[in-house]
């Protein structure tokens, strides 16, 4: 077996003398770009409005040098525009107003009022994923945006595969296949003469395209994965459940952690289980 980190523990045969070489590859998850705000329009926007004191209780608020948590004003902000619940008596129906961020979230959350959660958006590269996991992470079309290493284009001279524990008992055979199917990419090739001197790269998409094919659905891959905060918590849950598949789960585990510190208020009521499991408070936000 092989950690996230990349840390190899007991099962994962680096002794065997009998195993023949494989890129064996670890998933890795880089957070690559997240909400930014524009102060300054939005204290324009509040001026207008009459809610600029809403902003500035925030940002004096913030422990941060940059200011408040990009993610939670935007979706504040999105939020208190609804209602126009900046402060008392901008709106004649709202005579008190929730001040304690945690707790406005909190309400946000119990209540459901999901939509104002889709204006902030996560991007994560994930690397030397499977293409059996990509294939069920974008089943999670609705918030989300996807760009993968295409194969028609990118030819396969190595294939990466990481052996999942399940098959840790045929590890062996495992290898054999894919050192197998590896060779024939590379030999294929030769003898398709997509290395030859001045073929037209049309031919070559077209061959690369057709090996393709004959390569693993587990071979590693890279898909970079924007998604907002309404999809976050919703993929969360599902892909950390004991039913989700192995790799998810792993993969997902760093994806938690990592949104839970990125924006805390709104993943607060998320907890983790004995069982790696991610489960919300409010489902389906």
């Amino acid at each position: 077996m092989i950690e996230l980190d990349g840390n190899r523990v007991e099962g994962a045969g680096d002794d065997s003398a009998d195993c023949p070489a494989l890129n064996e590859t670890t998933p890795q998850v880089f957070l690559v770009a997240r909400p930014s705000i524009d102060l300054d329009g939005m204290r324009g926007y509040l001026e207008s409005v009459g809610g600029a004191s809403w902003l500035e209780r925030r940002a004096g608020e913030a422990t941060d040098a940059d200011g408040p948590n990009p993610a939670e004003t935007l979706v504040e902000f999105a939020g208190r525009l609804c209602y126009r619940s900046w402060e008392p008596g901008l709106n004649p129906n709202v005579t008190r107003i929730r001040t304690d961020r945690r707790e406005y979230f909190e309400n946000i959350l119990r209540s459901a009022h999901g939509s104002v959660l889709e204006h902030a958006s996560y991007s994560f590269a994930l690397r030397n994923v499977s293409r059996t996991f990509t294939h069920e992470l974008v089943r999670h079309r609705a918030g989300s945006a996807f760009s993968q290493e295409s194969l028609r284009y990118v030819r396969l001279t190595e294939i990466g595969f990481r052996v999942p524990p399940a098959l840790e008992p045929v590890r062996d055979q495992v290898v054999s296949i894919v050192e197998r199917l590896e060779e024939f990419q590379r030999t294929a090739a030769g003898e398709l003469g997509i290395e030859d001197e001045g073929v037209p790269f049309h031919v070559k998409k077209e061959v690369t395209s057709a090996l393709r094919r004959l390569a693993p659905i587990g071979l590693s891959t890279d898909i970079l994965w924007t998604a907002n905060v309404r999809t976050l918590r919703h993929v969360i849950e599902m892909r950390t459940a004991p039913g989700a598949e192995e790799e998810l789960r792993m993969v997902f585990d760093r994806i938690a952690r990592i949104a839970v510190a990125e924006a805390p208020n709104l993943f607060q009521d998320f907890h983790r289980t004995g069982d790696g499991s991610w489960v919300p408070e409010h489902r389906k936000v």
